[in-house]
C-alpha cells in the first residue's frame, strides 16, 4: 500500500515539475519584456538629460554622462533672459496661473455637467453627449479659429487694485482667456471620464442621504464629490497638463511678451538654424517644465489608477 502512494506521489511530481518550469520561464519572459519595455520609455528622458549635460550643445550626446558634463545649462536659464527680455521665473508664473486655471474651470464645470448627465433625464441629454465625442475628435487647431473671434469679442475694462495691474482689452490677449480656450478642450474629456464614474455609484447612498435631511446640493457635494476622488484626481491632472504643455494656441492668442509661457518660452529656444540653437540650455528647460507635472502626479497617484480604470465603466 505504501509503495502504491509513493508511486503516485512520484507521478505527481513529475507532471508538476514542466509546469513549474514552464511558469517559470513565462515570468522570466515577462519581466524581460517589462524591463525591454522600461528602457525603451525612458530612453528618450535620459537623452535629454545628457543633452542638458553636454556642455557642447549637441543633438546627439555620445554617452549618458558626456565627458565634461556640467550643470551650467540649469544655471544659465534660471539666471538669464530668454528672447524678449522673458525670465524663466515669469514664464513659469504664467504657465502655473494658465494650467491651474484651466484645471480649475475644468474641474467645477466639468464635475457639474457629469453630474447632470448621468443623474438627470432631459430632452437632449443623448445627443448632447455624442457632440462632447465629437469635440474630443478634433484637433486642438480645429477650434483656433472659432476660440480667437469670440475671445477677441469679449472686451473687458482696466482694473486696479492693490498690486493688480490690468489694461482694457480684449479676453484673447490675457492669460485668463488662453485658460477659457484650453478649458473648452479639456471638458469633453473630463465630462465623459467623470459621467462614467458617477454611474457607477449607486443612486441609493444620494437616496439615503435625502431621507437623512440632506438636500439635492448637500447630497451632490458630501456623499458623491467624496466617492468620486479617484475621477476627480484625474480630471485635475490631465486638465493642468491640457494648459502647461499647449503652445499653438499660445503663439497666436498672446502678444505680450510678458505674458508668455514656458511652452513658448521653450519654442522660442529653437532657431531658425541649429547652429544659433543652444540645444542644452533647450534640455535643461525641457527637464525643468516636467518637474511640476510630475511632481502633481506622484501627489495624487493613490487616486489616479482607480479613477482611470473605473471612469471608463459605463458611458
Amino acid at each position: 500500500m505504501a509503495s502504491t502512494t509513493e508511486s503516485v506521489t512520484a507521478a505527481a511530481q513529475e507532471k508538476s515539475a514542466p509546469r513549474k518550469r514552464s511558469t517559470l520561464w513565462g515570468d522570466l519572459g515577462a519581466q524581460a519584456a517589462l524591463l525591454l519595455l522600461t528602457a525603451i520609455v525612458l530612453f528618450p528622458v535620459l537623452w535629454i538629460l545628457a543633452m542638458a549635460l553636454d556642455p557642447r550643445d549637441v543633438t546627439r550626446p555620445s554617452s549618458l554622462i558626456p565627458p565634461g558634463a556640467s550643470l551650467e545649462p540649469f544655471q544659465r536659464i534660471f539666471t538669464k533672459s530668454f528672447a524678449n527680455g522673458v525670465s524663466i521665473w515669469a514664464a513659469l508664473r504664467n504657465s502655473l496661473a494658465v494650467a491651474g486655471g484651466t484645471a480649475l474651470v475644468s474641474a467645477l464645470l466639468g464635475t457639474t455637467a457629469a453630474y447632470a448627465f448621468s443623474r438627470f433625464k432631459f430632452p437632449g441629454r443623448q445627443p448632447g453627449m455624442l457632440s462632447f465625442i465629437v469635440v474630443q475628435m478634433m484637433p486642438a487647431g480645429a477650434t483656433l479659429a472659432p476660440l480667437f473671434v469670440i475671445l477677441s469679442l469679449i472686451r473687458f475694462p482696466s482694473i486696479h487694485f492693490a498690486f493688480i495691474n490690468i489694461e482694457a482689452g480684449s479676453l484673447r490677449t490675457t492669460l485668463i482667456g488662453l485658460a477659457v480656450a484650453y478649458a473648452s478642450g479639456a471638458l469633453p474629456f473630463v465630462i465623459w471620464n467623470l459621467k462614467g464614474y458617477f454611474d457607477t455609484i449607486p443612486k441609493d447612498l444620494e437616496e439615503a442621504a435625502v431621507i437623512d435631511g440632506a438636500s439635492s446640493w448637500q447630497a451632490f457635494t458630501k456623499v458623491m464629490l467624496p466617492l468620486s476622488l479617484p475621477a476627480f484626481a484625474v480630471t485635475l491632472l490631465f486638465s493642468f497638463m491640457a494648459g502647461w504643455s499647449e503652445y499653438l494656441l499660445a503663439w497666436t492668442f498672446l502678444n505680450d511678451p510678458s505674458r508668455f509661457t514656458l511652452p513658448m518660452v521653450l519654442a522660442g529656444m529653437v532657431g531658425q538654424f541649429s547652429s544659433n540653437t543652444r540645444w542644452s540650455d533647450f534640455a535643461a528647460l525641457s527637464i525643468v517644465m516636467s518637474v511640476p507635472v510630475v511632481t502633481l502626479f506622484f501627489l495624487l497617484q493613490k487616486w489616479i489608477v482607480g479613477g482611470l480604470t473605473l471612469g471608463g465603466v459605463k458611458g
